[in-house]
């Protein structure tokens, strides 16, 4: 199998294994104790997940918290709910505010749909490029701007520095997706950055939010209060450490990733010549080529080569049939988005698996006329 799918998630590195393995052992180890517990098992496990924290704290500007989640999803909702954005919340900075939520038109489903269901929700769009202008239009009454730093689906980069100032300038609050970026760039700033580990080369099961000091946000899972009484339940160790080591070996590898997955996306120019690239070609993470071909049956190629794992689009909407919000805000018709497919490539793609996979593709699709 060549895994050419790395928005949907990232190969576990070997690291961030030996790193969880001591946390998963039975009766005869030590390793299996509650962070959460005073004995020294308890204390051990609990110094694990400081560690942990601390590394993926690394990865985020300085002056803020980690609260380590159960995913990206669930940080993006203890942002956009605990923050109070929404109807008929209270008042202040940061304090829930309630009023308008203005979200990008390409933002994943987690910020979309918890917009939509917050109320008030205001969409920015995005130009051809699939970038967004920070001089848009905005609802006066805007207390929660997100937008997310780089595309899962078209892997465009947007200029979340400059939102983050804009959010400022209306005493908002500025929530950051940063689920692609993480350990692949700088973080841009932020009020909030919703992580997720296995993007990054972790454990799936874990994400974290980083909250900026001084930003108030309200509980959405009670309980034992175990993460800064922000979130509740016993917290893993073994996810905790894999995450942190994934984080500690990306901020490590930076830049010879980025230069790894530099000479992969030019070589896959080559290769996918004569194909149009959806999105900037300039401002994006090069791992991600979002392309298509005129006719082509997606479906068909995906059945005809089931030793390649690729995407037809997020993997969140894989298998729905809809055509993907994101290439659609682009102005892609129907006909263009579903005639286009998603190779993300990375630290452990190797440039001959990359070739082969490409001249396979090419070939499928030719052959379908």
């Amino acid at each position: 199998m060549i895994y050419l799918d790395y928005q949907a998630t990232t190969p576990l590195a070997p690291e961030a294994r030996d790193a969880m393995l001591r946390w998963l052992d039975g009766p005869e180890g030590t390793g299996f104790g509650n962070p959460h517990s005073a004995h020294r098992m308890g204390r051990q496990a609990a110094a694990a997940v400081e560690l942990a924290r601390d590394r993926v704290a690394a990865l985020c500007p300085a002056g803020g918290q980690v609260i380590f989640t159960g995913s990206a999803t669930e940080a993006i909702n203890l942002a956009m709910r605990g923050s109070g954005s929404g109807r008929g919340s209270g008042s202040g900075r940061g304090s829930g505010s309630g009023g308008s939520i203005a979200v990008s038109a390409i933002e994943h489903a987690a910020v979309l749909d918890t917009a939509q269901a917050l109320g008030n929700a205001h969409i920015i769009p995005v130009d051809e490029d699939g970038l967004t202008d920070p001089a848009a239009a905005l609802p006066p009454d805007t207390r929660l701007i997100a937008v997310m730093q780089v595309n899962n689906e078209i892997g465009t980069i947007q200029p979340t520095l400059e939102w983050y100032r804009r959010a400022r300038e209306m005493g908002a609050l500025f929530l950051g997706d940063g689920v692609q970026a993480a350990g692949k760039m700088e973080l841009a700033a932020a009020d909030m950055i919703a992580i997720s580990a296995h993007k990054l080369h972790g454990p799936k099961g874990i994400g974290a939010l980083w909250v900026r000091d001084g930003v108030e946000l309200h509980p959405q899972i009670t309980g034992g209060g175990q993460e800064a009484n922000l979130r509740s339940g016993t917290l893993s160790p073994a996810l905790c450490a894999g995450f942190g080591a994934a984080a500690q070996l990306a901020q490590e590898r930076m830049e010879q990733d980025a230069a790894h997955v530099e000479a992969l996306w030019n070589r896959a120019q080559e290769l996918f010549a004569g194909w149009t690239v959806n999105g900037s070609t300039l401002a994006r993470w090069r791992g991600n080529l979002n392309i298509r071909r005129p006719g082509l049956d997606v479906a068909r190629l995906m059945s005809d080569l089931r030793d390649i794992a690729f995407s037809a689009g997020s993997a969140c909407a894989s298998g729905s049939g809809r055509p993907s919000h994101v290439l659609r805000a682009i102005g892609l018709d129907d006909a263009d988005a579903k005639s286009s497919i998603r190779l993300g490539f990375g630290r452990y793609t190797d440039i001959d698996n990359l070739e082969s996979a490409a001249e396979s593709i090419k070939r499928a699709a030719a052959q379908q006329g």
